[in-house]
């Protein structure tokens, strides 16, 4: 076809209308055993939908002896879209601590490969206090008592307690747990959630919730894994002749003659001494002072540009001795079981669909086959149960609207039906006075029988 010398225009449209089925099956074929090879090693190191419950797992003792330690029960929750696929761990009672792991049917270690963590959480509790994350952790970590403070490799998803609200992404290097620099927002409604944390083989990652890229980017970037490339010059210094003033005082600028001379008080000229006011006993009288209308404060020099500025001075950056890079900050080796140990103020998240794999294809596969095939049933089933709530409350409401009004109705008619006293105090005087004469009489009759006798 790049031969004009050898075929006209004729014939190379000729050659390449006969080329191009060609070419399409060979493209094809080709595009399909990419994606044959691609998926032929992708490896699934662990995998769980509680289909089968808790077989995969197994308790830490714990917290078992201060009784702080919480259960998991194997359940699709107080509302779901499919209880079979949403079955999944719920955490209980209130106010716990809880701990589970699994193995992984053998260690693997994710070098040249990409690492995909991935599982959901739903917190139908409404939870303000409790975290939602999960672990992979190395081989040489003891898991019988596993807690907090068994040595781990990752710790991701979501954490909430008051106002911080995130998605933990913690890596282990060198010993210590770094935490990512930004943090990332994670869901705070009831509904099911899926977390999923890609490491790439790179150095880049990304964290996504339901799908959706939240955060993305370099891992040296974005935790502090190795020392700062640069730092400031230790040795440097401000030279002599460096001015950071941004503004300076306006030589031609002048103090005004007597501006010194007007006071900031004087005698209030509206006011009078007092007419009962005696000098001999209370002094000399002097009227008060007020401030001086005419004062302008104290005097200062105008401000200008100042010419000379040149901002203030930084230590100019060297290469820093001390930094080493390293192309492998994603690699963990013999990673060997997922765990969680968490403690939740309000419990009730139910947890599901764990996965761990080396191809993020293979995991939003299972998100989409889990999460995504049952979310809206989901919305509606936890809508109806939240609207039959709010009829509820309503009638309840309104029953004790109506007992109210009927309470206060009765306690009216009550008032209404007590006797009213006929007879004023001034009666009740004249009664009186006739009863006291009447009782003299009968005395006065009785001593002057007394006297005849």
């Amino acid at each position: 076809l790049q031969r004009p010398d050898v075929f006209n225009n004729n014939q190379q449209q000729q050659l390449l209308l006969h080329a191009m089925p060609v070419m399409s099956k060979l493209v094809g074929a080709a595009a399909l055993l990419a994606f044959t090879a691609t998926n032929a090693h992708a490896t699934t190191y662990f995998k769980d939908d509680f289909a089968k419950g808790m077989t995969k797992w197994k308790a830490s003792t714990w917290k078992e002896n201060d009784g702080t330690k919480g259960e998991f029960t194997v359940t699709a929750g107080d509302f779901f879209g499919d209880e079979k696929i949403n079955t999944g761990i719920k955490t209980g009672p209130d106010a716990r601590f809880f701990a589970t792991y699994a193995d992984f049917d053998k260690p693997f270690t994710n070098e040249g490969k990409d690492l995909v963590f991935q599982f959901s959480a739903k917190n139908e509790q409404g939870i303000d206090c409790g975290g939602g994350y999960f672990k992979l952790l190395p081989k040489s970590s003891e898991m019988k008592d596993f807690s907090g403070d068994t040595p781990y490799s990752i710790m991701f998803g979501p954490d909430i307690c008051g106002a911080t609200k995130r998605v933990h992404a913690i890596f282990t290097y060198k010993g210590k747990n770094l935490l990512k620099k930004v943090d990332v927002p994670c869901e705070t409604d009831k509904h099911t959630h899926v977390y999923t944390l890609h490491v790439k083989p790179d150095n880049t990652y990304d964290i996504l919730v339901d799908g959706e890229s939240k955060a993305s980017g370099n891992l040296e970037d974005d935790w502090e894994f190795l020392k700062p490339k640069t730092i400031k010059d230790p040795d440097a210094t401000k030279p002599d002749d460096w001015d950071e003033r941004a503004q300076i005082p306006d030589e031609s600028d002048v103090k005004p003659e007597g501006w010194d001379d007007i006071p900031a008080e004087i005698p209030d000229p509206e006011a009078e001494q007092p007419e009962d006011w005696d000098e001999e006993d209370d002094g000399t009288w002097e009227a008060p002072m007020i401030p001086n209308p005419e004062y302008k404060g104290e005097w200062k020099q105008k401000m200008i540009d100042n010419p000379d500025y040149k901002g203030v001075w930084v230590a100019p950056d060297i290469d820093n001795p001390e930094y080493e890079a390293d192309d492998k900050l994603y690699l963990y080796k013999d990673l060997a079981y997922v765990a969680t140990e968490i403690w939740q103020v309000k419990a009730g998240t139910v947890f599901d669909n764990i996965i761990v794999t080396d191809d993020i294809k293979e995991a939003d596969k299972f998100r989409q086959d889990t999460y995504g095939a049952t979310i809206e049933a989901e919305k509606e089933a936890l809508k109806e149960i939240e609207d039959k709530k709010r009829e509820e409350d309503e009638a309840k409401a309104k029953e004790a609207e109506e007992e109210r009004k009927k309470l206060e109705a009765e306690e009216e008619d009550e008032e209404e039906e007590e006797p009213v006293a006929t007879c004023c105090c001034s009666c009740s005087a004249d009664v009186d006075v006739e009863a006291a004469a009447a009782a003299a009489e009968a005395e006065a009759a009785a001593a002057a029988a007394a006297a005849a006798a």
